[in-house]
């Protein structure tokens, strides 16, 4: 008799479907699946004052702001990874109800808990979808907005002012940010 738990992989449609019933969020990465964390209140009000920009911003336009509820699908010959970014912009046509796969703008407000994995492994493959063109980590414990475009070679360009004004290009969004960090109390 076995004494340690033996890790089952799973398929993309079991995983698809079970997400519909599930009372948690779990991102999938190649057939393994991990169960998604909950947030603190500054990670929620950079993330409502970005979405509400941003819905703002892109009304009447064909682009729609995506908040963390909605994955974003990245399926290669060789890898299958479903993610819930905590905001993503997509022009795309709904090829599919539970899922994009074609963002241009991918938003991640960075936690203790994520920030390598949001760094390191989403960084690397969000990059292999060829609609996306701008990846931004926001921070929620200081004003720091790190954005790294594909039209910049994924080069780093940070700000750290409150006056600091910047763009996301992807969507011809101009924005400071003082407007990222209304409300939000640091310690």
């Amino acid at each position: 008799m076995k004494s340690t738990a033996e890790q089952l992989n799973i398929s993309v449609t079991d995983y698809l479907e079970g997400e519909l019933i599930s009372e948690i969020k779990h991102e999938y990465i190649n057939g393994d699946v991990y169960s998604m964390v909950g947030a603190k209140r500054a990670h929620n009000l950079v993330s409502m004052n970005l979405a509400a920009i941003l819905y703002n911003h892109l009304r009447g336009k064909p682009c729609r702001v995506f908040g963390s509820d909605m994955k974003v699908g990245i399926q290669t010959a060789t890898d299958d990874f479903f993610y819930y970014p905590d905001l993503h912009v997509s022009c795309e046509k709904a090829n599919n109800v539970h899922f994009n796969s074609e963002p241009k703008l991918i938003i991640e407000v960075l936690s203790d808990s994520t920030e390598r994995k949001d760094r390191a492994e989403k960084f690397y493959n969000y990059r292999k979808l060829e609609s996306l063109q701008d990846y931004v980590l926001v921070a929620q414990d200081c004003q720091r907005v790190e954005i790294y475009s594909r039209s910049q070679a994924w080069e780093l360009t940070l700000f750290t002012q409150e006056t600091d004004k910047f763009s996301f290009d992807s969507v011809a969004l101009n924005l400071t940010l003082a407007e990222i960090y209304q409300d939000v109390e640091f310690d």
